[in-house]
């Protein structure tokens, strides 16, 4: 089956975290990406991971998508380098826009603003909105305890196994491409197959 895999929007931080692995997984996120062939698409700002995404992917002759809200303007520098940088109104704007042009969603380290983009893609696909891979890089294991959150909520009935399972976590960046590649628009493809 040939791969439908052309954008990917990534999730991350608009700092750098605190353990320098995470710069380095965002570079190679970036350099993945362009080295696919695949288009980024992401956060629209030039610091902190979402910065060095973006860089590393234009270092490596990627095409790049932002997508920022105006308000943040003044609270974060706009990348100026990417090939498309489309200002929005809102958030929820920017959401739907980097829904709408992405075939998988990436998630690297990053704060609320991270986990308020993945949750709102996990719940869209647990409603039906869409089918596309929702795949956490867990750098470092620096999401352990938001997963083990999402298994709580499956263990005190307020979420099914199924909701559970359209998140996948993997260790690194090689294998989140590979999974995004072979996962299928109907279902997922359970890390063990790869």
């Amino acid at each position: 089956m040939p791969s439908t895999l052309n954008a990917v929007a990534v999730f991350c931080g608009s700092r750098f975290g605190t353990s320098p692995l995470y710069k380095q997984a965002a570079q190679l996120t970036g350099q993945t990406l362009a080295k696919a062939g695949i288009r980024l698409v992401y956060g629209g700002g030039a610091h902190g991971l979402m910065g060095v995404v973006a860089d590393a992917t234009l270092c490596a002759g990627g095409v790049v998508t932002g997508v920022i809200p105006d308000f943040l303007e003044s609270r974060e520098k706009m990348h100026e380098g990417v090939a498309e940088l489309i200002v929005t109104d809102s958030m929820h704007t920017r959401k739907q826009i980097m829904f709408s042009r992405a075939d998988a969603f990436w998630i690297l380290p990053g704060g609320f603003g991270t986990f308020d983009e993945m949750m709102e893609i996990l719940t869209w696909k647990q409603l039906g909105r869409h089918h596309k891979p929702i795949i956490l890089i867990n750098v470092e294991n620096w999401a352990d305890a938001l997963l083990a959150a999402l298994d709580v909520a499956v263990e005190q009935g307020f979420a099914a196994a199924t909701a559970r399972a359209m998140i996948q976590a993997v260790p690194d960046v090689e294998t989140a491409l590979l999974y995004s590649q072979n996962a299928e628009k109907s279902g997922r493809v359970p890390v063990e197959q790869l």
